[in-house]
C-alpha cells in the first residue's frame, strides 16, 4: 500500500498509471466518505456502491470504472490511526476526474444540538451524497451560529427529513424508528446498519414520518458514518418547544455498530463489485 500525506487531494489518471497530484480548481459533483479506524471500516461495499449509483446516475459513469478507482483509493488508505477518507468525482477543467482526499478523523462526538431551518427543504439531488455540499456547509454554519451542532432539515409539511450530515432514529417504547428512504433524503449506510443490527437482534423496526413535535421526550439519535450514534439531546429554532429525551441506549447500540467494521485488507479493493 502507497501512502498518503494527509490533507492531501490525489487525481486518479487510470488503473495502469495510478494518481496524481489533484491541484487545481474543481467543481465536485459527488462524494462518499466513511471512517478508517486502526484499519478497520464498516460496510465499505455499501459506501462504494453509494458512490457507484451516484456516478452513473449523474454522469452515466461505467460501474466497472468507478469500481477501479474506488479498488485503487482503498489500496491507499491507512491501516493505523483515525482517518475519514472521502472519494470524489469532480469536474476539473471540463473533464471529469475522481479523487481521493485523505483527511485525519476528529475525536468523535458525543452529543448533538439540532437547530431546525426556518425554510423547508431546498436542495437539488438530496438523494445523492455531494451534489448539494455547498447548501448543507452553509446550513451547518447557520446551525454552529445559533449554538447548535447541525442543522434539522423538514419537508414543506414540517416532517422531518434528515440532518444536513446526519440521520435520525429514535425510540418509540422499544421500536427503533427511523423515516422511510425515498428520493428526499440520503440512502444512510449507518441508518441501515443499525435497522437491520437491530432487526436481527429481535428489536421491532417502524417506519415513520413524524414532526418534530412528535418526537417529545423519546430518546433521538443523530447517525453518520464519521461519529456512529450521537443522542440529541435539544432542540431548537421551533415555534414551539421539544424536549429532549434521556438516552439510555447510546452506548450499547454504538458498541453493536463497532462490531460490524471489519479489516481493509490489502488487496480489498479487488473485492468492491459493481
Amino acid at each position: 500500500m502507497a501512502g498518503v500525506q494527509a490533507g492531501t487531494r490525489l487525481r486518479w489518471v487510470d488503473p495502469e498509471r495510478g494518481f496524481g497530484p489533484g491541484e487545481e480548481p474543481t467543481t465536485l459533483l459527488a462524494m462518499d466518505s466513511w471512517l478508517v479506524d486502526e484499519g478497520r471500516v464498516k460496510a465499505l461495499d455499501a459506501h462504494a456502491e453509494r458512490f457507484i449509483s451516484a456516478c452513473a446516475a449523474l454522469r452515466a459513469i461505467p460501474a466497472r470504472r468507478t469500481t477501479a478507482f474506488l479498488g485503487a483509493a482503498v489500496e491507499r488508505l491507512p491501516r493505523q490511526g483515525r482517518w475519514f477518507p472521502r472519494v470524489e468525482l469532480v469536474l476539473a477543467g471540463g473533464v471529469l476526474c475522481f479523487q481521493l482526499w485523505m483527511r485525519p478523523a476528529p475525536p468523535r462526538g458525543e452529543r448533538v444540538r439540532l437547530w431546525t431551518s426556518p425554510h423547508p427543504d431546498r436542495r437539488i439531488r438530496p438523494s445523492v451524497k455531494g451534489a448539494d455540499l455547498a447548501h448543507l456547509t452553509l446550513l451547518r454554519q447557520q446551525a454552529l451560529d445559533a449554538g447548535a451542532d447541525e442543522a434539522l432539515i423538514l419537508a414543506p409539511d414540517g416532517r422531518i427529513r434528515e440532518g444536513s450530515t446526519t440521520s435520525l432514529l429514535w425510540w418509540r417504547g422499544d421500536t427503533l424508528c427511523a423515516v422511510p428512504e425515498g428520493p428526499d433524503a440520503l440512502a444512510s449506510v449507518t441508518r441501515a446498519l443499525l435497522l437491520r443490527a437491530a432487526s436481527d437482534a429481535g428489536v421491532d423496526v417502524a417506519l415513520e414520518r413524524p414532526t418534530p413535535y412528535e418526537l417529545d421526550g423519546l430518546e433521538v439519535w443523530a447517525v453518520n458514518a464519521l461519529h456512529g450514534i450521537r443522542p440529541v439531546t435539544a432542540w431548537t429554532g421551533l415555534p414551539a418547544g421539544v424536549e429532549a429525551g434521556a438516552s439510555r441506549r447510546v452506548e450499547e447500540w454504538n458498541r453493536v455498530l463497532d462490531e460490524t467494521a471489519a479489516p481493509v485488507v490489502a488487496d480489498a479493493g479487488r473485492g468492491i463489485t459493481p
